[in-house]
């Protein structure tokens, strides 16, 4: 399953994720919401939101804003992976511990 914003949803994504059997989590923007009825029958039917799932997305984007608060993790001046990924739990494990 793919969770993205509206500037990704357009039909050659969608089609790319389709061909590969994943399930596209996409709202449509009100542009493409407002030209579908202009193309009648080629406009074809409108791709389904599942805003329940679509909610956990801005929870894992929350995330990410916080984690980037930390300097060390949003510039990654860490040299080797393992450190780098030590400094993300620590951040982690302080956010999540200041709940």
């Amino acid at each position: 399953m793919v969770l993205a914003d509206k500037a990704n949803s357009s039909r050659a994504i969608r089609n790319h994720l389709r061909q590969r059997g994943i399930r596209a989590v996409i709202p449509v923007p009100a542009d493409q919401q407002h030209h579908r009825p202009r193309r009648g029958s080629r406009g074809g039917r409108p791709p389904a939101l599942d805003r329940e799932t679509y909610q956990q997305r801005n929870t894992v984007e929350h995330c990410i804003n916080r984690l980037k608060q930390w300097r060390g993790s949003a510039t990654r001046y860490e040299k080797t992976a393992t450190i780098y990924l030590a400094g993300l739990h620590i951040a982690g494990i302080i956010l999540w511990s200041a709940r």
